[in-house]
């Protein structure tokens, strides 16, 4: 008689039973305190002191502006401005962009906690060939960038305060 893989399936199911979910509104504790790092990272960056948001600059129009709020158009955006920022490969943005894909994990965590999974998604196909605008213009990219993921970010933290749908 073996009874090896039915001893392993309940040892398995014993220490699966000790294991606690993690409580989410630990998660989205989490997810505010990662927004809120990643807003101070990027007003740590030197040159983006001086920017003011009331220039208008033209040919960044791949730069999202004003999304929609719910988890996945924030995921989508998300990755957009980690499409962006990766390919900027600036030495003041690469801890921005492992902090992005923190938060989009956190926020496919959230969604999945209130019945709407996220599927794994990346910038749209028209960011992978931005070889052109960064050769005319990184810091005018990196700066525009920079200053609305800020805007977005400080948007997305009042929703994770109002409670985010699907």
């Amino acid at each position: 008689m073996r009874c090896g893989p039915l001893c392993q399936f309940l040892w398995l199911w014993l220490c699966l039973s000790y294991i606690q979910a993690v409580p989410i509104q630990k998660v989205q504790d989490d997810a505010k305190t990662l927004v809120k790092t990643i807003i101070s990272r990027i007003n740590d960056i030197s040159h983006m002191q001086s920017v003011s948001s009331k220039h208008k600059v033209s040919g960044f129009d791949f730069i999202p502006r004003n999304p929609d709020l719910s988890f996945l158009k924030m995921d989508k955006t998300l990755a957009v401005y980690q499409e962006i920022i990766i390919n900027l490969s600036s030495r003041n943005t690469g801890q921005i962009s492992n902090d992005l894909e923190n938060l989009r994990n956190l926020i496919r965590m959230l969604a999945s906690s209130k019945g709407c999974p996220l599927p794994y998604t990346r910038g749209p196909e028209a960011l992978r060939n931005l070889d052109g605008a960064l050769k005319e213009s990184v810091y005018s990219t990196e700066v525009v960038a920079l200053s609305r993921l800020q805007r977005f970010l400080k948007e997305m933290l009042r929703q994770l305060d109002l409670g985010t749908m699907c």
